[in-house]
């Protein structure tokens, strides 16, 4: 299979190409007309942020960066996005991740773990996410190896289960040291799951029910009707924290045994544990669904940026089922916070639903963040997802400019219309206007789409010219974009355009975006660096002025790096490498750079950070970039 980089296949999208190859942003705004977005509108919203999802996919190892789980989840989530409505951009993916992924792995490959094959390691939890998402894959394709490998991975977790301890339950580890609500969710919710999807299954079935009912007798379900971690050596509930991906596996298992079953009582049980939710400080906070690091002045490690999105993947399971008007509204409520409140001016959904940020406390924005609030996104959309969408969205992700002092900058961009539909075509009008004495050519265009009416979108392109007047001070500059079709689509974008004399910016933060040209697989670590492991990479872009004839940057990177400056973004030149293999950050320093030979035509400059040892997982990572210019 080959597998080539994906341009976001958005409803529409802004491509920008200038003179210095600048980087754009998008910030969406609500639709024309304002109020609660319709359906349309709802999946105008998740095409969109799983777009941006998408952007941190590997091509290579297939999977997201650099997480075994957390991968599993990601996926499952744009299979959510799918089924939901109705559009299968993302198959190809899916199975990619499939078959680039089902063998044996060392350890420190994929994961601290070694991978046994199948999807299986030590940590038995992590089997369980990935089987749980080869049910969905499934489900989307009817493709009998997916269900094959869920039933695979379950046979292997089911050597877990033992009575001799507890009663009962999935022990957590290989080592069997802790019995805890994760795994045991997950392991009623997948025998469930391949009972569902089984013709004639009976041992599947007996499985799920001993599970639940030792799941419900173990007293991890505390008296306010929450989930604790999991149990003590004594086997008693031990206290530990209250963690949303566990109340949700809770609903979600005995959703799927009610399915399996016709119980009520389960799906009684399934609407307490939902309540009890609601209802708890420990969960909820004026409304928006609150992991216990949320709050400013706490941090949540990679693991807990995705638990929240697990709660709404099975709440939104629940609130289909019972059609409960309070389930809806909380849905609707965790939508609309984090659309107002919790996307950057690149599209990207933070771990703070309701929005907070300081700069001793900033919100975090990363592909686990992204993909757990995705699932908030896809709970909002109809079940009866409606054929016609319109959306907006940029790629790539943000425009910088460095204009000379004293002129204007010509910026050529190019605006990228897509629609889906039922196969009627889509006449879409598109507007865009910028500042107060910026200049967009043209102001308002027409295209035409016709979709095929599979849920893929059609998409047309149209060029502009942007003008940013001699007197533009540096920051940030929306351009607006509105797209409009009959019946009553419409969408609305601000594509932050940011100018800037200078360059100073910590990776990882919002400033970055301006001059990320390429992430190329790397990842954020916990320790505030953008790294590049294995195979992947990141390059900056550096768009110099005109008049510029020198130029430096200084870096402050660590462990296994490589470091490359070429003048057009194809061609390379190694200016800095480690040539020992430190995983401790022990070598984390800056290095001054001259860039001055190679600057471009266009006097633009390309740093590449690649890995010096891409075999053992540990690549370079870089904390902190500035650059400047000189003239003659």
């Amino acid at each position: 299979m080959t597998m080539l980089r994906r341009i976001r296949l958005v409803l529409i999208s802004l491509a920008v190409v200038v003179g210095l190859q600048p980087v754009v942003a998008v910030h969406a705004a609500t639709p024309p007309g304002g109020g609660a977005p319709s359906g349309s509108i709802a999946v105008a919203r998740a095409r969109v942020a799983t777009e941006v999802l998408l952007d941190s996919y590997d091509e290579q190892k297939a999977w997201f960066p650099s997480s075994w789980w957390n991968s599993a989840v990601a996926l499952q989530t744009m299979g959510d996005y799918m089924l939901r409505t109705g559009d299968r951009s993302y198959v190809d993916e899916l199975d990619h991740s499939f078959e680039t992924n089902k063998g044996p792995f060392p350890a420190g490959e994929r994961s601290t773990d070694e991978i046994y094959g199948n999807f299986t390691s030590r940590a038995i939890d992590d089997a369980g996410w990935w089987a749980l998402n080869w049910v969905t894959a499934y489900d989307l394709t009817g493709d009998q190896k997916y269900l094959d490998m869920a039933g695979t991975i379950a046979d292997f977790m089911h050597g877990f289960w033992d009575p001799s301890t507890c009663g009962g339950g999935i022990w957590w580890n290989e080592e069997r040291t802790y019995k805890n609500a994760v795994t045991n969710g997950q392991w009623i919710r997948l025998t469930a799951e391949l009972h569902n999807r089984i013709p004639g299954d009976t041992a599947w079935l007996e499985r799920a029910q001993e599970a639940w009912d030792w799941y419900a007798a173990s007293g991890m379900v505390n008296s306010e009707g929450l989930v604790n971690d999991g149990l003590t050596d004594d086997c008693a509930n031990n206290r530990d924290t209250v963690w949303s991906y566990n109340q949700g596996l809770g609903i979600g298992a005995a959703l799927e045994l009610h399915r399996a079953t016709g119980d009520a009582e389960l799906l009684s049980t399934a609407r307490d544990l939902a309540d009890a939710a609601l209802a708890s400080d420990a969960l909820v906070t004026d409304g928006v669904l609150t992991e216990s690091c949320d709050p400013l002045g706490r941090t949540c490690d990679d693991n807990q940026k995705q638990f929240k999105g697990i709660f709404l993947r099975y709440f939104t399971e629940l609130a289909d089922t019972t059609t409960d008007p309070r389930y809806d509204e909380f849905v609707d409520r965790q939508a609309e916070s984090i659309w107002a409140n919790d996307r950057d001016s690149a599209e990207r959904l933070g771990l703070r639903w309701a929005g907070a940020s300081t700069e001793a406390s900033p919100n975090v924005f990363d592909w686990r963040t992204q993909a757990s609030a995705l699932s908030a996104l896809i709970a909002d959309v109809p079940q009866d997802a409606p054929s016609r969408s319109l959306s907006a969205t940029m790629a790539p992700t943000q425009l910088v400019v460095m204009p000379s002092p004293g002129t204007t900058s010509s910026v050529r961009t190019a605006v990228e219309v897509a629609a889906t539909s039922d196969g009627r075509p889509v006449r879409a009008d598109v507007r865009v206007s910028g500042p107060d004495g910026w200049t967009v050519d043209p102001a308002r265009s027409r295209v035409r789409l016709a979709p095929s009416g599979d849920g893929s979108p059609a998409r047309a392109s149209v060029p502009l010219d942007v003008t940013v007047p001699a007197d533009a001070r540096d920051g940030s500059y929306p351009l607006t974009v509105t797209v409009t079709a009959r019946p009553g689509l419409g969408y609305t974008t601000r594509v932050t355009v940011q100018v800037a004399s200078t360059i100073d910016f910590d990776a990882g933060s919002t400033e970055e975006l301006a001059w990320l040209w390429d992430a190329g697989g790397s990842g954020l670590s916990h320790v505030g660096s953008r790294f590049a492991d294995g195979t992947s990479h990141f390059v900056y872009k550096f768009p110099f002025p005109a008049e510029a004839t020198s130029a430096e940057a200084t870096l402050t990177i660590d462990n296994q790096y490589v470091v490359e400056v070429g003048p057009d973004g194809e061609s390379w030149t190694t200016v800095l490498a480690e040539d020992e293999p430190i995983r401790d950050g022990s070598n984390k320093a800056d290095h001054t750079l001259d860039l001055t030979p190679y600057l471009g035509p266009d006097k633009a400059v390309y740093l590449r950070v690649t890995d010096a040892f891409p075999e053992d997982g540990w690549g370079g990572g870089v904390y902190h970039v500035s650059a400047q210019f000189g003239t003659l």
